[in-house]
């Protein structure tokens, strides 16, 4: 994409907005990522040394973590080659997709902006990245 992008984004899915020659695109990119949970306990086997089935909260964190990652790159990966990138949104993703991006040498420069948002619809959306890229 060229021209300026904006996302709104969380851990269920992206909003991508692109500007080009005045039209808005917006495409909608699904993590698939599992919600967080805490497992309580888990269990064992009844004999002294049998195989223990116990969950291991470090593993599903892992696993969530690097699902992230994955989903953190598509969503860069939609980008492509943006002017400039606005990204913003509910929680904890916008900042450690904000920290994904600042990986990238190309795309790190062009951050315009990150900002906490609420939950919004595609229309609000538009509405708020036309709003931002206009006050340029």
């Amino acid at each position: 994409m060229k021209g300026p992008v904006g996302i709104w984004i969380d851990h269920e899915k992206a909003f991508v907005v692109s500007i080009e020659n005045g039209e808005e695109k917006i495409i909608c990119i699904q993590s698939g990522v599992e919600g967080h949970f805490r497992l309580s306990g888990g269990s064992r086997s009844a004999t002294p040394y049998g195989p223990q089935e116990v969950a291991s909260e470090r593993k599903m964190d892992e696993r969530r973590k690097h699902h992230l990652h994955r989903y953190y790159r598509k969503v860069i990966h939609a980008i492509g080659d943006a002017d400039r990138i606005f990204v913003f949104g509910p929680g904890e993703a916008k900042t450690e997709f904000g920290k994904e991006i600042k990986k990238s040498k190309e795309l790190s420069c062009r951050i315009a902006e990150i900002e906490p948002a609420d939950k919004m619809t595609e229309r609000q959306i538009l509405a708020k990245v036309r709003d931002f890229f206009s006050r340029d």
